[in-house]
């Protein structure tokens, strides 16, 4: 039964008053779906900013035609923060003896091959050497638990590269121990893999500290600009006035006239 219209309501298909509302227009449709397509193209540039760097994409290319040969096991992993380029043990290659932190003849010739890429890579990033251990605790005389062991591991790879021409400033070791796996450590394999060097290379630099010149030098009042250097340099310093100190007296017997006290002999008897 439809309601009653009363005197002074307003209609109910009346716009202002209508459940539905006003339809928006046809070309709103479109607008809205081109502003959504655009956010999502903003944010996979974002995220694959590392891919979109040419150095970036030559060394991951370079690299995966590295394990691809069989010169090195591991893999190469790309995102928006950077690129990792991870090392793993193979079956007759060992990184590190048990235990020790010195670098073996076979991970030195890993490090021989790899090196030319990261040298490329360091003129305009930061390379982090990341150390990894299996489970297994450790306490020894040198190191008292896989994080300190790792961290070891991961300083004597940088030693490496910085004696093969490598910026100091572009690197940096920390040790992770046996804190971040990628397998779980249940067998032989599984911990060979988990014992693994990671060199994390940033997109971002670390900001240099701008260069600060020598102090200003102080003007003297009076003296021309150009010398004022030279005038500040050759200028003496001024010695303190040293006053002279009191020699105490001896009082006089009555009708006597003080003398004053005589020299001692030199050498005292």
């Amino acid at each position: 039964m439809p309601i009653r219209a009363v005197k002074g309501m307003i209609p109910e298909d009346d716009r202002r008053v209508a459940p539905v509302g006003e339809p928006a227009p046809p070309w709103m449709v479109n607008y809205a779906d081109l502003m959504t397509e655009l956010v999502c193209f903003f944010v996979i540039l974002y995220a694959l900013s590392a891919a979109l760097n040419k150095d970036m994409q030559k060394a991951q290319q370079d690299v995966q035609e590295m394990i691809k040969e069989g010169k090195m096991s591991g893999q190469v992993q790309m995102d928006k923060e950077g690129m990792r380029i991870t090392m793993e043990e193979q079956s007759q290659v060992a990184f590190f003896e048990s235990g020790k932190a010195d670098l073996t003849d076979q991970m030195r010739v890993q490090m021989g091959k790899l090196a030319p890429v990261l040298l490329k890579l360091s003129e305009k990033h930061d390379i982090v050497v990341e150390g990894h251990t299996d489970d297994i605790p450790i306490a020894t005389r040198l190191y008292a638990s896989n994080w300190e062991l790792s961290s070891a591991r991961a300083t004597s790879v940088v030693k490496f590269l910085l004696a093969d021409k490598f910026q100091a400033k572009r690197l940096s070791a920390v040790g992770y121990g046996e804190n971040h796996p990628i397998v779980p450590n249940d067998s032989a394999v599984n911990r060979k893999k988990n014992r693994r060097v990671v060199f994390f290379i940033k997109n971002t630099p670390y900001p240099d500290t701008p260069a600060t010149g020598p102090p200003a030098p102080v003007k003297k009042e009076g003296a021309p600009a150009g010398e004022a250097g030279e005038a500040a340099a050759e200028a003496p310093a001024e010695a303190a006035p040293v006053e002279p100190q009191a020699v105490p007296e001896t009082p006089a017997q009555e009708g006597e006239i003080p003398q004053a006290a005589e020299p001692e002999a030199e050498g005292g008897q």
